[in-house]
């Protein structure tokens, strides 16, 4: 199967080609509707990207300002006018060594990445303080904070799905709820989850837990707007389970980056899939009219006997 790449390619493709100055204005869609503006404003050496999120307000809720301060410090600059956040980099002061212009420019690329992974990272950090506490008690003296976790972050990256993440002392929850739009969707997307499944149980037994519902799971019981899968049997909720041997500080970047892309990465595989067998299906379609064309007889009669012996032309 294929993995989708964190970064915009384009955006790397564009940074990393740029031989000399020239004047640069374009816009790029992503995943989950993001969009891009590429600019040269001020001078053509000056190259400003700016991002658009429909969730950009919850993202900052969950320290998506620090992690952005962090990643690109002295290269923010004040948002362009209907973009949430924008970085500007000067061509003639880029760093000397090409290592550290190729991590700059990567770092631009996967400003939509580093910006939805705030709620992750403040989740992962959560969980840590939740383990520490709990590792104080026993299981039954425990705290009831500490037993049911910290509060779900919802993340409304889209106009009907959602993440929502949830930290407890022993994992951390990641549920997607996604929106089948056709029923053969549903169909192809209960294969590739069973498939998951069966890949944990067979071999990669260190891998997350998933499950699959049309009802929304229990962490998210009491939240607003969470809609019931039986509404028109569109909706589904797809739940990672991270244990802590996922959130250590050597594989949480990896995890964040993994488990952002897997919704693009599901229906992107749902819908190869229908368009592989719609493809075998004008094949086998193809095949079966030749056949009939090589049935039909080359030479036909002109004419025909009757069972007097009279002959007649056959029109």
């Amino acid at each position: 199967m294929l993995l989708l790449d964190y970064q915009n390619v384009l955006i790397e493709t564009l940074l990393r080609d740029r031989a000399a100055p020239a004047s640069i204005d374009q816009v790029v869609s992503d995943f989950d509707g993001v969009t891009f503006h590429i600019s040269t404003q001020e001078s053509k050496s000056k190259i400003q990207v700016s991002i658009s999120v429909k969730c950009f307000s919850e993202l900052v809720q969950y320290g998506a300002e620090e992690v952005l301060q962090r990643e690109y410090g002295p290269y923010i600059v004040a948002p362009e006018q209907g973009y949430d956040f924008s970085v500007q980099v000067d061509l003639d002061q880029l760093p000397e060594d090409q290592e550290s212009r190729d991590d700059l420019i990567r770092r631009i690329s996967l400003l939509k990445r580093n910006a939805m992974a705030a709620p992750f990272e403040s989740a992962f950090t959560e969980h840590a303080a939740l383990a520490t506490e709990a590792s104080k008690y026993t299981s039954e003296s425990a705290p009831q904070g500490v037993r049911e976790g910290g509060a779900v972050r919802a993340i409304h990256y889209r106009d009907e799905e959602a993440i929502f993440i949830k930290a407890s002392h022993d994992r951390v929850t990641v549920i997607f709820s996604t929106v089948f739009r056709e029923e053969t969707d549903r169909v192809f997307g209960k294969v590739f989850l069973q498939e998951f499944v069966d890949a944990r149980r067979r071999a990669i037994q260190n891998a997350p837990q998933v499950l699959f519902k049309s009802e929304p799971p229990l962490e998210l019981e009491g939240i607003p707007g969470v809609r019931k899968g039986e509404e028109k049997g569109e909706m589904g909720y797809i739940t990672f389970v991270l244990f802590p041997r996922h959130l250590t500080p050597q594989r949480r970047e990896e995890v964040i980056s993994h488990i952002q892309t897997f919704r693009d990465y599901f229906h992107y595989h749902i819908k190869a899939s229908k368009a592989y067998i719609h493809s075998r299906m004008r094949r086998r379609t193809a095949d079966f009219l030749q056949v009939l064309r090589r049935a039909r007889p080359e030479n036909e009669e002109k004419e025909r006997k009757t069972a007097s012996g009279r002959t007649f032309r056959v029109q």
